[in-house]
C-alpha cells in the first residue's frame, strides 16, 4: 500500500517544481491598467506605483500575480518578460526573469 501512495504522490510533487510564466511587469495597484493613473509611459506609471509602496506584478493573460523578488523587476518595469518560479497562491517565488524573445 505504501508504494501505492508514493506512486501517487510523485506526479503532485514533479508538478509543484518551478515553471515558466511569460507576461508584462506591472504593479499589484494598477495590474492591467495604468490609465487610471494618468502617467505615462506605463514604465514610469508602475516605477512611480512601486515607489509609492506597491509591488511589482505579472500579467500573464487576464491574471494579475504577485512577485516575491522585488529588485529584479524593476529594470523590467512594463515589459515582456519570461518568469521562471513556483506559484504560491496568487504569488511567484521567482527564481529568475530574464527579457521574452
Amino acid at each position: 500500500k505504501l508504494i501505492a501512495v508514493v506512486a501517487a504522490a510523485a506526479p503532485a510533487c514533479a508538478a509543484a517544481g518551478p515553471k515558466t510564466y511569460t507576461g508584462v511587469i506591472t504593479d499589484e495597484m494598477c495590474g492591467k491598467d495604468h490609465a487610471m493613473m494618468n502617467v505615462k509611459p506605463d514604465s514610469k506609471c508602475v516605477a512611480d506605483c512601486v515607489k509609492a509602496g506597491s509591488k511589482y506584478a505579472l500579467i500573464v493573460g487576464d491574471q494579475v500575480y504577485g512577485l516575491s523578488d522585488q529588485k529584479m523587476p524593476e529594470k523590467f518595469a512594463a515589459q515582456k518578460v519570461t518568469v521562471i518560479g513556483t506559484l504560491d497562491g496568487k504569488t511567484i517565488q521567482v527564481k529568475s526573469i530574464t527579457a521574452a524573445k
